[in-house]
């Protein structure tokens, strides 16, 4: 009998440590953003002022749960890219910083994707934007 437990393709542990690299590649994104807008605010900043003023700003404003879930300018474009390729009835692993999950897509429209874990009950799926998962197919 076989082990219903089954290794995470070294594909998907790859992803899985990219996914908190583009994280940071999203906080150093909005810190060159807020940094630019300081610099050419009304009141002209120095250089170094002005990426001081923005990594105090984006403390601040990281701790702003919506803003943090929602900035993904990095992670954003590449979910896009990643799944691009995905259609519905595809087998595809659901990638997060800490775990990877395999589901199978049942529907994709647009910017969104629903989508079913195996086991589950089939009537229902959860439906996620593309610019917030990384959907990686072994």
């Amino acid at each position: 009998m076989r082990t219903p437990i089954r290794r995470i393709p070294d594909s998907v542990e790859r992803w899985m440590a990219r996914a908190r690299l583009l994280r940071w590649l999203d906080a150093l994104t909005a810190w060159l953003v807020l940094w630019i807008a300081l610099a050419h605010w009304p009141t002209h900043l120095a250089g170094e002022a002005a990426a001081i003023a923005a990594l105090l700003l984006l403390g601040v404003l990281a701790l702003v749960a919506p803003l943090r879930r929602h900035w993904r300018m990095v992670s954003g474009a590449v979910g896009l890219w990643m799944s691009q390729s995905v259609s519905a009835g595809d087998v595809a692993w659901l990638v997060g910083p800490r775990s990877a999950e395999r589901v199978i897509v049942t529907a994709r429209r647009g910017a969104r994707l629903t989508v079913a874990t195996p086991g589950g009950d089939a009537t229902e799926g959860m439906r996620v934007r593309r610019t917030r998962v990384l959907l990686v197919q072994p």
